[in-house]
């Protein structure tokens, strides 16, 4: 059996176990783990699915099979978020582990219990090389560079709409709470949109437009992600508005990926022009959050337009392309699963050549570039031991844009992960305070 034909069968073997364990009712599927695996610092799905498969994508049978197995065996830790494990979590590896010397890494401790009662997300299916090379082929690689350079981005058109409240949810401590939708591109993007209660200031309320970090479009929910968060801004007085992005939850459209495309800054950008308009909104003071490729979207949104006062970042890819494409190793659930998406470095390389041979280009479409420009203060926020996203990308921003004599924190963290979980109250009043001081308090304009 050649190799080609021996992975082949290999994906069609993980694709009939995750078939099997998403159909049938989780108490009834009987899953067999080939091994059982404690979590450790520095264990991603990613890499689990690498090192027992030898395929990273198939990271999806790992989530589907340990929901299964505690479903009915509390000793196995339910993973309700793919982006989101913790130390000591005992997951299930499903056979068959393809990957020589697996089972020589399997630890045998166990772990607390999960508590989660939530359904089970959907996983996404990876697409194929050739689902690869049909849209490298189908794209249209050279408009997408040139619609993605600054230049042109601070040239186009925001429109915004009116917001459109679609669901009242469950209110918190002294803010209302909503589903609520906008216009981006002509198409109706949903949000989470919070409004303090009590008397509103005279020129509306401070705003900050929340970008969240990559994940995948299939398993996003407007209202299971980053509650905390947006809690922490919304009962210290702010509106607080979390774009889904294209293509994410019920949004319409396609999830086209945050590095090679420039829809999803389009969509907070309209997302801040929507916002201006909005009657409890002060247009004069908004503000940008954003974690991962929503630090990414904040930073490139502050280069692009001065109605953005101040951005706050934790664990941003706020590297230069170059870095994105060189000292980034990106694990796949920072990569979007739609062929294109997972596609633009080949596609943009075939046109445009590499960063290292053709930097004019690069540098064009690369925030860095325009630190100069920068619309406000920025604060940098990021774990030393950063899983996702190396922390040299923040320092090397802290350095770049004090030398464009720009207001900039840069905090790190010592031994902390991507969300930064152990110090979240440290950086998370870090980050109100830094609001307060550069966006609550500037005088009305």
């Amino acid at each position: 059996m050649n190799k080609q034909l021996s992975h082949i069968l290999s994906i069609l073997s993980l694709l009939t176990i995750l078939v099997a364990l998403t159909t049938l009712p989780a108490q009834a599927q009987g899953v067999t783990c080939a091994a059982d695996v404690t979590i450790k610092a520095g264990d991603a799905l990613t890499t689990l699915a690498g090192r027992y498969y030898g395929d990273i994508s198939a990271y999806s049978a790992i989530v589907a099979a340990t929901n299964a197995k505690a479903a009915v065996d509390k000793s196995y830790t339910r993973i309700d978020d793919p982006n989101v494990l913790a130390l000591g979590w005992k997951l299930c590896i499903p056979g068959p582990i393809t990957a020589p010397g697996a089972l020589s890494s399997v630890a045998t401790s166990t772990s607390t219990p999960s508590t989660s009662t939530a359904s089970a997300a959907p996983t996404p299916t990876p697409a194929s090389p050739a689902a690869v090379q049909t849209a490298v082929a189908q794209v249209d690689w050279k408009a997408v560079g040139e619609s993605m350079t600054i230049a042109n981005m601070r040239t186009r058109v925001y429109p915004g709409s009116a917001i459109t409240i679609e669901q009242t949810l469950d209110a918190g401590v002294n803010y209302s709470r909503y589903l609520a939708s906008y216009r981006s591109d002509n198409l109706k993007i949903y949000a989470m949109l919070t409004i303090p209660t009590g008397p509103k200031p005279a020129t509306g309320w401070p705003v900050i437009v929340f970008n969240h970090g990559y994940i995948p479009p299939e398993v996003y929910r407007t209202t299971e992600r980053y509650i905390n968060y947006v809690d922490g801004f919304a009962r210290n007085g702010y509106i607080v508005f979390k774009s889904d992005y294209r293509g994410h939850g019920s949004s319409e459209g396609q999830a086209s990926g945050g590095y090679g495309s420039p829809d999803y800054t389009v969509d907070v950008m309209n997302a801040v022009a929507s916002l201006k308009k909005y009657p409890d909104a002060d247009p004069n003071r908004i503000g940008m959050w954003g974690h991962s490729m929503g630090g990414y979207i904040t930073l490139r949104s502050m280069v692009i337009s001065k109605d953005v006062k101040v951005g706050v970042i934790w664990g941003g890819v706020v590297g230069s392309y170059d870095d994105i494409m060189n000292n980034w190793h990106s694990p796949v659930r920072e990569v979007p699963t739609g062929a294109r998406a997972r596609s633009w470095r080949q596609g943009m390389t075939k046109i445009y050549g590499t960063p290292q041979t053709n930097p004019t280009f690069w540098n064009s479409i690369s925030s860095n570039s325009y630190l100069a420009d920068l619309s406000g203060p920025i604060q940098l926020d990021h774990s030393t031991t950063d899983e996702e996203v190396p922390v040299e990308f923040s320092e090397n921003l802290y350095k770049q844009a004090q030398a464009a004599g720009k207001t900039v924190e840069l905090y790190t963290y010592a031994g902390d992960n991507h969300n930064i979980s152990a110090n979240f109250n440290v950086a998370m009043n870090r980050s109100i305070q830094f609001f307060d001081q550069y966006l609550k308090t500037v005088p009305a304009q």
